[in-house]
Formats: C-alpha cells, structure tokens, sequence
C-alpha cells in the first residue's frame, strides 16, 4: 500500500486539505474560517481554527487516512499568537491595523532600515515585529507571554511543541536570512527572549507525531510531521516546479507577485520582501493589500454580489479600454508595496455625467490590475507569470491581466501551496507544463501601455 501525503493550507478565510499519492490528488476538502473585526483589531480564535482543521481530516475517508504517512502545513504569514500560561488569546491576522500609526513613526529610522535588510520583512503593521512592538509599549501582555503563531499552534497539536519553519518566520521580522535564526539585537530591542518564540525548524525536517494527536484523528501512530513554509512561498514554488516559471501572482483576498531565486535580495527603499524556502529557494517579491477585497467591494457597491462574478466579461464588453478616462486608486485596504502605509486611499478620478456604472466597474478592475502592474515591475519580472487565486477562476480577468502587464499568463489548478509543499518534500518526478495560457492581445496591450505611466497621477 503506498504511502500518502496530506497537505494542510491555513489562509485567512478557508483551511484547505489535499491527500496525494504519486503525484495525483486524491482527495480534497475545504473549510471556511469566521475572522473577527473590531476597528484596526483583525484575528482568528485559535480553538476555533483548531476545530476546523480537526474535522477537515476527519472528513477524510478513514482507508485513505490509514494510508497517509507524511504531514505537510501551510499558512499564512505573519499571525501572532500570544500565550500566557495554557491561554490562548486570538491570533492577529497580517491585515490587523493595530500597530500602524507606531510602525508609521518608526519606519523612517535608520534602525528600521537596518531591521529591514537583516530580515527581509519589509516595515510594516502587518509583521509579528509591528504587533510585538506595539503590545509591548501598550503593556496589553505579562512579561512572560509566549508569542506564537499559527504554525506554532499547529505544531505545538500535532508534534506536542511550537516550532515554526524556517520560512514562516522569515515573515516575521524577527529571524536573520543569513543567520536563519532569531535575531538577537531584535530580540533585544523588543526585550523579547529566546524561549518566549518558538523553535526555528527547517521547512523539510521531520517530527513524529503526538499519540494522543493521532488517535484523536485516526492517523498512523508513525506519522511523520512536516512544519512546512508560509502559503505565499509554496505558491510560488507550486508554480517553478510544475511550470518552470520563477514568476508568479496571486490574486486572493489580497495581492503578490513573486519570484523564485537562489540568493536572497532586499531592496533598502522599495522594500520588496525576501523569504526562505529552503537551502537553495528563496522567494522574493511585493504585497498589496487590494486584490478580490476590491472586486468584493464593487460587488457590493456597485452590483449584486450574487450575479456580480458571472456579469463580469459582459461589464467589459460593455465599457471601452481605459473607461473613457475615468481611473480609479484601488487603495481599499491602505497600501502595502510601494508604498507601505496605511493611510493609502481609493479615489475615482475625472468622473463625469458621461460615466455609466459598467465604466465605473471596468474601472475599479482596470485600477487594481494597473496597481498590480506597478508591483510587476518593482520584482523585475520580463517573462511569463503563472497565476493563481480565486481572481482567475473568471477568464475575462485572466485575460485582462495578461492584456494589461503585457506577459504570458499561464492558470493551473495545480499552482496552490499544497502542490507546493508535497513538491518541495517530495520532488516527484517534473512532468510537461499543463494549465492554460493567456497571451496579451497586442493592440489592448499597446493601449494599456500608453494609459500606464499617467494612470496614477
């Protein structure tokens, strides 16, 4: 009986489960997970997100349990969870807001730039470093809270100890890429201790799981656990491996553009980020905080959510390119990438009586996309882009971004952090590029080309 290899995603909205025997998915499941939002206060309540993953593997026929041998994570990155004693409080998401104005005031130090390029993790409230520097000078926390994070929770469950992989904690603006260990001035500054984090582990080493984990969920008592890496860079991974592509973009919730390389790169005034993957991976790119939340928004505002999706190659068929020049800043969410500032706001701008609703619509998307062209080209990237997010699943916008960056967009099923992490553990022999590609139409292209570089002004 072969061997399987169950891969758990943990995104902000749904936890995802793949089990793979020989390079084919046998089965997958999903759950969503219930954020909460009180103002800037953004989090996730850690029994709860425990509960969802208990029952998403228990919903795994009980054969093809007995059959899995390897566990793999993915998460999102930069969670923090605080522990004091055995209580849990939330888990603060990467969009809470609660450290903005103090990380405002501290990013322009030469401190902060040093911060920056000792750990890739650009400045920014979304970090582990933000929200521990902004819990510290509220005294919200005793002295000897543990700061965890998702992976850590996760680990603690399913091996009996908070470790955290390499490449999750190069998103937290903690760990030293050069040293792959916490950072000990860091560490010092936010007069945090070595034994209030968890253990750094490589994104490949292997801990046998808890007994009573196992029982508790049917598993092999030998089952082997894998910490894994951060969602963003087993995305990209997903991606080169199965597409030979270094570059990639996600259109979630959120936005990234991403790159594979072998040396890690920081960029000291654009502040790209640079994360671990393994040895001879790291995963460099730019954030924005407004990709699908500003579809959602448009759909909200502007339509019915319910058709709003299905409605979207008519919207566009409807309005020329460009929206006879109404634009729009899609800064929704604030802005990561360039910019990395909360204060970032949406506008539309030159709306007139001439305007209908569908050009305001194939504005918003146009904006977004404009936005994310920005980001293409502060990673560099010249070639094709595999793609991959719920933004694609509709094929006018895979058209349109590849109309509106001007490059190759290849969508694959297979471009998710779990075909990313059974890749990166287990190598399985590379097959053909499979997935559809979407090359720019030359005279859109050219159009967008003459409409970019006055678009935000």
């Amino acid at each position: 009986m072969e061997q399987a290899f169950l891969g758990i995603d943990i995104g902000t909205t749904a936890i995802k489960l793949g089990v793979i025997v020989e390079n084919h998915l046998l089965y997958q499941a999903s759950e969503e997970i219930r954020s909460y939002v009180e103002g800037p206060k953004k989090y996730q309540k850690p029994d709860e997100l425990l509960e969802h993953v208990k029952q998403v593997i228990l919903s795994v026929p009980r054969p093809l349990r007995n059959q899995i041998g390897t566990i793999g994570f993915s998460s999102a990155m930069h969670s923090l969870l605080p522990v004091v004693g055995e209580v849990k409080d939330a888990i603060y998401l990467w969009s809470d807001e609660q450290a903005g104005p103090l990380i405002e005031g501290f990013k322009g130090t030469a401190l902060a730039k040093q911060f920056y390029q000792k750990t890739g993790t650009p400045i920014h409230s979304m970090s582990p470093f933000a929200k521990i520097l902004f819990f510290g000078q509220q005294k919200k926390y005793p002295a000897n809270v543990r700061w965890w994070g998702i992976k850590e929770w996760m680990m603690d469950y399913f091996t009996g100890k908070a470790r955290i992989d390499y490449s999750t904690a190069s998103a937290t603006g903690l760990f030293n890429l050069k040293q792959l260990d916490w950072d000990q001035e860091i560490l010092d500054y936010l007069e945090v201790r070595r034994n209030q984090l968890g253990e750094v582990v490589d994104t490949k080493e292997r801990f046998t799981i808890d007994s009573s984990t196992a029982l508790a969920l049917g598993l092999p008592s030998d089952t082997e656990v894998i910490a894994g890496a951060s969602d963003g860079c087993l995305t990209a991974y997903a991606s080169f491996y199965r597409t030979g592509n270094t570059a990639s973009l996600t259109i979630g919730t959120s936005t990234a553009v991403r790159n594979i390389t072998q040396q890690p790169h920081v960029d000291p005034d654009k502040q790209n980020f640079c994360y671990y993957l393994d040895q001879d991976h790291y995963v460099v790119g730019a954030p924005s905080n407004n990709g699908g939340c500003v579809l959602a928004w448009a759909a909200e505002t502007l339509d019915t959510p319910e058709t709003f999706y299905s409605r979207i190659p008519a919207f566009l068929a409807a309005s020329p390119i460009g929206a006879k020049g109404l634009r729009f800043f899609p800064y929704l969410n604030g802005e990561r990438a360039p910019f990395w500032s909360a204060n970032k706001q949406a506008e539309f701008k030159h709306l007139t009586l001439a305007h209908t609703r569908t050009d305001m619509i194939r504005s918003v998307i146009e904006g977004m996309l404009m936005n994310v062209k920005i980001l293409v080209e502060m990673v560099g990237t010249k070639e094709g882009l595999s793609v991959s997010g719920g933004f694609f699943r509709t094929e006018a916008l895979t058209q349109l971004t590849a109309d509106i960056l001007g490059l190759p967009c290849l969508y694959a099923e297979e471009n998710e952090p779990i075909f990313g992490l059974y890749y990166l553990l287990e190598q399985p022999e590379k097959s053909g590029k499979s997935g559809t590609v979407f090359s720019p139409n030359e005279t859109a292209n050219a159009n967008y080309q003459t409409i970019f570089p006055t678009y935000f002004e």
